[in-house]
């Protein structure tokens, strides 16, 4: 079946698009200023737009880019609450797929990427949240730096500070938070321009029981 390709605006979807731009962090502070200005392209393979709950479902091999991001799963589904305020959910799929992020980093020659069975934009507090087999890497130069992973992932694309949590089981314990963190030293300055020295992200005091992989 072909992709539908939907290029905003059109005609009726002003709406959709006053959503999508907010749910794809068009505000962060140190995300690539210039997606804010760039223009969105959504495909799949089917789209439903309820007008009545300002809610569009993207359906089969759906591929969003907008700039420096993109993103990949099974079904996009975004909507805006009566105060303007857009989230949306993109799922990855059946038999454990997962879902696909990316984003360059203002200024520098890096990008945070990640994945999980279900990722959630909430264009209120600028976060995104990787759940189910979550996994947050940073790349300098092509490069990976970090590497994160666990059961659920928050990133603010404001502070860009992270926190990670494990699975809990029913019997007790559950899966163990592990972290990869490359030096910091010659690695990331030789990715990243002179004037502009790589950051690292910031773990939270919620980053608990991390482990070496």
């Amino acid at each position: 079946m072909p992709h539908l390709i939907h290029t905003f605006p059109v005609p009726r979807a002003a709406l959709l698009l006053a959503a999508a731009a907010s749910l794809l962090l068009a505000g962060a502070a140190h995300a690539e200023r210039a997606d804010r200005t760039q223009p969105m392209n959504i495909a799949s393979d089917a789209l439903r737009y309820e007008d009545k709950s300002q809610t569009s479902t993207f359906t089969g091999n759906v591929v969003v880019s907008k700039g420096t991001i993109v993103l990949r799963g099974a079904r996009l589904e975004v909507r805006r609450d009566a105060q303007g305020n857009s989230f949306g959910v993109m799922q990855g799929g059946g038999s454990g797929k997962r879902a696909f992020f990316r984003q360059k980093r203002e200024g520098l020659d890096e990008f945070i990427e990640g994945e999980g069975e279900r990722i959630e934009y909430d264009g209120k507090s600028d976060t995104v949240r990787f759940l189910n087999r979550a996994e947050m890497r940073r790349l300098a130069g092509g490069q990976l730096q970090d590497r994160i992973t666990g059961n659920r992932i928050s990133y603010n694309n404001v502070t860009e500070v992270y926190t990670v949590d494990g699975a809990a089981r029913p019997s007790g314990g559950g899966e163990r938070v592990h972290a990869m963190l490359a030096p910091r030293g010659d690695g990331d300055a030789a990715s990243s321009p002179a004037s502009a020295p790589a950051l690292p992200l910031r773990a939270s005091g919620q980053l608990s029981g991390a482990s070496a992989p």
